[in-house]
């Protein structure tokens, strides 16, 4: 059983990052119609938005795009900010919905902000946690590692509607600014569809881990 459970978490992300190497790849090739960069749509739905005082950098990795919002900058990843295509301006409007976010203060967005730290403190301690109070058949210890967990998988669950809400606010940017054609906008969804699974699947990933851990501390429980 432990090995079919380790060998689900571990197809499950895989399969999930398969689904956006594959639709990246894929989309990366058709060129969108209005001709775009990613760099120029960002800038155009920044604007549009007010959002005047957020600046758009290439950042260096394969879609490594993300919005920081205490530098307030939209970080795109080189292919995406030079290129044309329909991927390149799926992802920057994406990143850009971040923005969006932050200037209208999301409430799913500001949850995720502070829950950072304890998240951070969750992931690297509760493993910790957990493996002293198995070595020392402590209990107490791997109910402390749960909690420490529980932070994190909570930092994973929030993350989906901030995520799926960014998705929704780039796609109905893009189609009401004319970036993208009707034509254009089922091959707009597969993309910013297939990168939210990649959350899905660490979402899933940490539920799961975290009901087994559950369960190990209700048997060593029951064996006091």
């Amino acid at each position: 059983m432990f090995i079919i459970y380790f060998i689900i978490i571990l197809i499950i992300p895989l399969w999930a990052q398969m689904r956006v190497s594959g639709a990246y790849k894929k989309y990366s090739k058709v060129a969108a119609s209005s001709n775009m960069t990613g760099r120029e749509v960002a800038r155009r739905i920044l604007d549009s938005n007010g959002l005047y005082d957020v600046s758009i950098e290439e950042t260096r990795g394969v879609l490594s795009d993300h919005y920081d919002p205490r530098s307030k900058v939209v970080r795109l990843s080189t292919n995406n900010y030079h290129g044309h295509s329909v991927a390149a301006c799926a992802i920057a409007a994406h990143e850009v919905g971040h923005a969006i976010q932050d200037q209208q203060e999301y409430a799913f967005l500001r949850f995720r902000h502070t829950l950072v730290p304890v998240a951070n403190i969750g992931s690297n301690f509760s493993w910790i946690l957990i493996l002293i109070g198995m070595l020392l058949g402590a209990s107490n210890f791997v109910l402390l590692g749960i909690i420490f967990m529980a932070a994190a998988v909570l930092f994973q669950f929030v993350t989906l509607p901030v995520e799926f809400n960014a998705s929704n606010r780039a796609m109905d940017e893009v189609v009401a600014l004319g970036i993208i054609r009707n034509d254009e906008e089922k091959e707009t969804k597969k993309v910013l569809n297939a990168a939210a699974l990649t959350y899905v699947a660490a979402a899933a990933v940490a539920i799961l881990e975290l009901l087994r851990l559950i369960m190990i501390y209700t048997g060593m429980q029951r064996n006091d």
